[in-house]
């Protein structure tokens, strides 16, 4: 198993498509910068221009610009804007008393406590109480005050708007950047982990269910998937989105900033305690949804033998139970999930308000207070603003440690050792086999082959024979190369076979299986199996040599019909002949008929017989057979016993010798006179 953490893994393949992701980060970044400066804008509009007219005017000599504001035949501009050359004759202060603005000779207080009573307005601080001569201004003349604010007002409101198009672009191009990158790493490990599938030996699928491999490459695959296009980019996203509402709050008030930095350790423990709970509850869902996919692949496969020996409700209780414990483990993670989200980021919000509260007490918000309308209007908005990205992290943590969990049960089949697919091209060798004291076990210890030896030259045809488990079978898998023997060689035309890939030694070979399989796609597809190098002309110049035209040209769509998984909806001679006919297409130097008319009835036998003539002309042919009435004509015939080779021989000398060979070949011939009589 790789030391690497699942963790690092997975960043190593996010990190092979960098250009994306750091393009897509640098939108983001732009996009979140140009979003977070609507506080900041807004204000700006409210303390510099909707409530601004609140302060110290200056009377000025002459109206020379559009700042200046004309009352009562003179003229005033605010006092923030006075320059060098404005000659300023006095000073005056609007103040708001009760929802009315008063025009104040004279400079007055911005802060205490303030009454008017008839044309007087008493301001009392903590230096004492001041009385200064007010005019209430009616709405017309507030009006003209607030008009020099409009142009601003409109200035910053449509920056506000370019802000957010263009921030919109941005964001579009980090949103597609982001996912399409992440569809990219995904899958470019589908095709990795598929690929991996072929090079990993043949004994790992002998003993894993096909369902839980299937639940791998697709299920796992799509949990990553949501890893990398929504969780990933949502954390980035939001972690983005934090930092800069952190920068806009140390712009505003670092203490309180600083202060708010609390709900990062906040977050991180978080989710160190759901990555340790939700780690074991997923590592159990994972693998229960891989059990019920390989339980469901079995029933369907095997619903026949179900129904023949009314087994549907067992198959249903195993199902249940399967279901039952992704039930419970998916409740599990249900109520761990449900302290996230909505209630722990509530919880977390409270306090920051709390904390907010605290910090300026209330009498911040009095008359006296420090803090201006636009900055309290700005800092709620980005504590507001700072909570989003944290309900957004904390929503995706079941998410994240789901597919970390299917990350370490994908990594885990591609640290399964395999070999290279090696297809380069070999001259077709002649088809010369030898055996020498080749001994072999599937477990490495309990041996079905021992010390077998025997050799078979090209053109001729060898048959073995034995009863079940004398390990015909395993011969033919040493052969080709679906496994290697603990001891012993195997050459072709004098070549150790070890000396060529796997692929390499099967390139030359074609094996017909007791039990044909075809693939979905045409009749012509599972002849050529979509090789290049095999005509359409070529193809059915096969079907016809074994006599597959026959029923073909009965069907409507002839060469072109479909064929469904597995062929079902064609007799077993059928498919057995378009196994022939792909067998003899490819043109094999050595070919294997695995027990090839065990299940063949007696008239489809001689059109079987007819086909396999054909079939093994001009190479070399082994044979494994039960009926020994199909190998009779066998140059050799080797006798197999427990892993053992007994007797080897012509049909004519191992009767002679009446071994084995005549023991089968007298109970086979007994057991057909009693079937015909």
């Amino acid at each position: 198993m790789n030391k690497k953490t699942t963790e690092k893994r997975l960043m190593q393949y996010a990190w092979q498509f960098k250009k994306g992701i750091i393009i897509g980060i640098i939108c983001l970044v732009i996009a979140t910068a140009l979003e977070l400066a609507g506080p900041l804008i807004a204000k700006k509009m409210i303390d510099e221009h909707i409530v601004g007219i609140e302060g110290t005017w200056k009377e000025v000599a002459q109206d020379n610009d559009h700042y200046i504001v004309s009352y009562q035949d003179k003229y005033f501009k605010r006092a923030d804007r006075i320059e060098k050359d404005d000659k300023v004759t006095a000073s005056h202060t609007i103040l708001m008393v009760n929802k009315d603005y008063y025009m104040v000779d004279g400079s007055a207080p911005s802060t205490g406590k303030r009454q008017i009573s008839d044309g007087k307005l008493q301001v009392e601080t903590t230096a004492g109480t001041k009385v200064f001569s007010a005019q209430k201004l009616s709405l017309d003349e507030l009006y003209q005050f607030f008009k020099p604010e409009q142009r601003p007002i409109v200035y910053l409101l449509g920056l506000y708007v370019v802000l957010l198009l263009v921030a919109a672009i941005f964001q579009f191009g980090q949103t597609y950047l982001l996912q399409k990158t992440s569809n990219q790493i995904v899958r470019k490990m589908r095709n990795d982990i598929f690929a991996h599938t072929q090079r990993v030996p043949i004994d790992y699928y002998v003993n894993q269910p096909a369902g839980k491999i299937v639940a791998r490459i697709t299920n796992d695959t799509e949990a990553i998937r949501d890893l990398y296009e929504r969780v990933l980019s949502i954390i980035v996203t939001s972690v983005i989105y934090m930092a800069g509402v952190m920068a806009a709050l140390f712009l505003l008030d670092v203490k309180l900033a600083t202060i708010c930095l609390a709900v990062i350790p906040l977050i991180v423990v978080w989710m160190k305690v759901y990555k340790y709970f939700g780690s074991k509850y997923n590592k159990v869902i994972r693998s229960t949804i891989s059990a019920i996919n390989a339980n469901i692949n079995e029933a369907i496969q095997g619903m026949p033998i179900i129904q023949a020996f009314r087994m549907e409700k067992k198959t249903k209780d195993d199902f249940e139970t399967l279901n039952q414990r992704n039930f419970t483990y998916q409740r599990k993670l249900v109520r761990l999930s449900a302290l996230t989200s909505y209630n722990l980021v509530t919880v977390f919000r409270n306090l920051a308000f709390v904390l907010f509260i605290w910090y300026f007490g209330s009498a911040s918000l009095g008359p006296t207070g420090i803090l201006s309308i636009g900055m309290l209007y700005a800092f709620v908005d980005y504590l507001t603003r700072l909570f989003e990205p944290v309900e957004n992290i904390v929503n995706q943590l079941p998410l994240l440690e789901q597919a970390r969990v299917a990350g370490g049960r994908v990594f885990e089949l591609m640290d399964h050792d395999g070999e290279e697919v090696e297809t380069g091209n070999i001259k077709r060798y002649q088809g010369n086999i030898r055996f020498r004291d080749v001994s072999f076990a599937y477990n490495d210890k309990d041996y079905v082959l021992k010390n077998i030896s025997f050799d078979v030259k090209a053109g001729q045809t060898a048959a073995f024979v034995g009863h079940t488990g004398s390990g015909k079978s395993s011969i033919m898998n040493l052969l080709f190369r679906f496994y290697d023997p603990q001891s012993g060689c195997i050459t072709i035309d004098g070549m150790n076979t070890k000396e060529w890939s796997r692929q390499q030694v099967r390139s030359h070979m074609g094996i017909v299986l007791q039990d044909p399989f075809l693939f979905s796609g045409t009749i012509l597809s599972n002849v050529t199996m979509n090789n290049p190098n095999i005509s359409r002309e070529m193809a059915i110049r096969a079907l016809k040599a074994v006599g597959a035209h026959r029923f073909i040209e009965k069907l409507p769509n002839q060469y072109d019909e479909q064929v469904t998984e597995g062929g079902s909806t064609y007799s077993l001679g059928e498919r057995q002949l378009i196994s022939f006919a792909r067998a003899l297409a490819f043109d094999p130097a050595i070919l294997i008929l695995d027990e090839a008319t065990a299940n063949i009835d007696t008239e489809t036998e001689s059109i079987i017989q007819h086909a396999l003539d054909v079939l093994k002309k001009g190479r070399t042919t082994l044979v494994i057979a039960h009926r020994l009435s199909t190998i009779q004509q066998a140059d050799k015939i080797f006798v197999l016993d427990h892993g053992t080779m007994m007797e080897a021989g012509n049909h004519e000398q191992l009767i002679a010798e009446k071994g084995i060979y005549y023991q089968m070949y007298q109970m086979q011939q007994g057991s057909s006179r009693q079937a015909v009589s």
